[in-house]
Order: C-alpha cells, then structure tokens, then sequence
C-alpha cells in the first residue's frame, strides 16, 4: 500500500460540508502523514477563511493528531530542501514545504488539490488530486 501525505486542502475540506469532504474524511481516515505546515495552514484557514472559534480549532486539531500517525516536524533540512523544490519546480515556498516533508517521510503520493496533478517529483512522489473525477 502506498504512504500517503495529505496537504493542508484536504485537511479543511475533511472539516466542511463541501462536496469533496466525502473524499477528503476517507484520506483522513486513512491514517496519512502530514507535517507541521499542514497544521498551520490548516489552523489558518479554519481561523481565517472558515471563521472557526478557537475551541473548534482545538477540537479538529486533536482528531488531525488521533488520525495522523506521523506528524512531521519543520526543521532546517525541511527549509533547506524546500528552498531547492521551490527553485526547480517553481513551487511556491509553503507548498515546497509539504512536498519537503513529504519526500522526507518516504511517502509515495502527496494528495492535494492546489498541486500540479500527476508530476512526479525526484522520482519518487507523484502529487495526485483527489477530487478529479473519473481517476
């Protein structure tokens, strides 16, 4: 079975009522990686754009965690090799940061919405949408 790495996308759209939260709740359930950045984003995002409380952030961030087994920290080897995935693939640097952890952890797919939908990075993680109908 492939490791899976979820984006900070797939993690809110697992917390709405959106038509991709069917899709996005089974990933989660699936026990994916993710990193710190996924957190942060998500916690942004739940703040900013869903307008959540802090109580319900802490909520949603405590079953992320129960699902979760891996949470990868961000350290300076994350920075630095994201800075390098920016560069060469023109990613922008918070995206660079999950495809960074995600490299890191061994995954074989990161799923994400925002990403370039099938590129295969350094020959070893292919960024897949899961929300494109018909794949």
């Amino acid at each position: 079975m492939a490791r899976a790495f979820l984006d900070s996308n797939v993690l809110v759209y697992a917390f709405t009522l959106d038509r991709r939260a069917v899709e996005a709740r089974q990933l989660l359930h699936d026990g994916p990686t993710i990193s710190v950045q996924s957190l942060n984003e998500f916690s942004n995002i739940a703040r900013r754009k869903l307008g959540k409380d802090w109580a319900w952030l802490g909520e949603a961030l405590a079953a992320i965690r129960a699902f979760c087994p891996s949470i990868l920290p961000i350290t300076l080897e994350t920075h630095g090799n994201a800075l390098r995935l920016a560069e060469r693939h023109n990613f922008a640097l918070f995206d660079a940061l999950i495809v960074s952890s995600a490299i890191e952890a061994e995954c074989d797919v990161l799923w994400s919405e925002d990403m370039q939908h099938g590129m295969v990075i350094d020959g070893r993680l292919r960024i897949a949408n899961p929300f494109r109908s018909g794949e």
